[in-house]
């Protein structure tokens, strides 16, 4: 599968809005649209940490995923309230989730399903900025091993980080992954854009390839 994930976030005078965002096949078509949903005193106090709900929905306006995001810190001193994301799929069915796992200096992620079962593990670099080249969280079975997939933030190269506003990111995976699974690995994405890429008062347009 190969699709291209558009979003587009503004600022007005230092003051963050509501994320929105168009997914894309790779021929440009248009097949979701998803906004965030939060108040204003959570954008702006709590910055890229803040909680959310995202919709997710279809070309006639269905809600097909739904995102949440509860409000968490990001302090590896505080390994009891780590980040989190649940995924429903549709809304109102839990799928599963996306967990930050406690290290002291690397991003590691556990892809849960809904018993809370860890199927998947994401790890991260230790300095997640993409100078001059690609940051991939490698995605591995649920006891490590070799990599069987990334999600990616990918270096568009030097004028165009400088000089324009785009980011993109992308997500690879096994082609017999459960749908259910796919779309918590999308979660992952936008969580970890948050976490890692999302600067307040920012106001970017990114792109995603999930393939």
């Amino acid at each position: 599968m190969l699709v291209q994930f558009w979003f587009q976030r503004s600022a007005f005078i230092g003051f963050e809005t509501n994320n929105q965002y168009e997914v894309k096949n790779s021929l440009g078509q248009k097949i979701y649209s998803a906004k965030e949903k939060n108040d204003c005193c959570t954008r702006n106090c709590c910055g890229s940490l803040r909680s959310f709900d995202m919709k997710i929905k279809d070309n006639v306006g269905n809600e097909v995923i739904r995102l949440i995001r509860p409000f968490r810190c990001a302090t590896c001193w505080c390994p009891c309230c780590l980040q989190e994301l649940e995924v429903q799929a549709p809304p109102g069915t839990t799928v599963g989730y996306v967990v930050q796992d406690w290290h002291p200096f690397l991003p590691k992620f556990s892809i849960q399903g809904p018993s809370r079962e860890t199927l998947l593990k994401l790890e991260g670099p230790c300095f997640a900025c993409n100078c001059c080249g690609d940051v991939s969280f490698e995605l591995k079975g649920k006891d490590g091993g070799k990599p069987i997939g990334r999600i990616s933030k990918q270096w568009s190269g030097l004028l165009k980080e400088v000089f324009t506003d785009t980011d993109n990111f992308g997500i690879q995976f096994p082609l017999d992954m459960d749908v259910k699974v796919k779309a918590v690995l999308m979660g992952a994405c936008f969580l970890i854009d948050f976490m890692f890429f999302e600067k307040v008062g920012d106001a970017k347009q990114r792109n995603t390839v999930f393939s």
